[in-house]
């Protein structure tokens, strides 16, 4: 049986968002790197033949060719023998994860420009970045309080999601924007349930402790 191709850049924040979740869902990849920085490899003749937007990851799985990062983690679910935990089969729920999934592709993508920024972006204003970081944050921060106080330990329930998933990555690595955890009492308990997972994988640049 083949395996799904992930096309990855191990630094990239997004590609380890689609590792992490075929880890925890028990999918073998095959990893295929795409060296993004020096080598500029996602604008290749080659790569754009594949993804038109020139953007990393990007998986293939058969006939099936994902290009957004929300796609591949609910496919990687669906299809994995670990995975099935991770999507709510009741309305309610799915409905939760729904909202956090669009919460993480979108404010907190907040983050992850924040650490771009920070680690390459010379003469960019960090300020506003990092108080837009700040604030969704404090949105997922308030989210996990009220779920501790209804019992449940991640963001759309009581068992981790694809939203987890997906959000986990901007907090882990936020430090990388000078951003202070301790601030986010809730975010680092959250984030050792994460890691707790089995499955679990981390990437270069995510601390051992949170």
């Amino acid at each position: 049986m083949t395996r799904p191709v992930l096309w990855n850049y191990d630094l990239d924040d997004a590609s380890y968002t689609v590792r992490l979740m075929a880890s925890l869902a028990g999918v073998d990849v095959d990893l295929r790197a795409v060296d993004v920085y020096p080598g500029a490899e996602h604008h290749s003749p080659g790569y754009l033949a594949r993804h038109p937007l020139g953007r990393v990851p990007l998986l293939e799985d058969g006939v099936v060719q994902l290009r957004q990062v929300p796609a591949m983690l609910t496919h990687l679910a669906r299809t994995g023998p670990r995975g099935t935990g991770f999507l709510p089969a009741d309305p309610v729920g799915t409905a939760a994860v729904e909202d956090w999934l669009a919460f993480a592709f979108r404010d907190w993508l907040a983050l992850s420009a924040a650490r771009s920024a920070s680690i390459f972006g010379d003469g960019v204003d960090l300020d506003p970045l990092r108080a837009a970081a700040i604030a969704a944050l404090r949105v997922a921060e308030d989210r996990l309080v009220a779920q501790s106080l209804l019992g449940s330990g991640f963001v759309a329930g009581s068992a981790a999601s694809v939203a987890d998933i997906a959000l986990f990555p901007g907090f882990a690595l936020s430090r990388d924007s000078n951003i202070d955890h301790d601030a986010f009492p809730a975010l680092r308990n959250w984030a050792r349930r994460i890691r707790a997972l089995e499955g679990f994988v981390t990437m270069p640049g995510i601390p051992d402790y949170h």
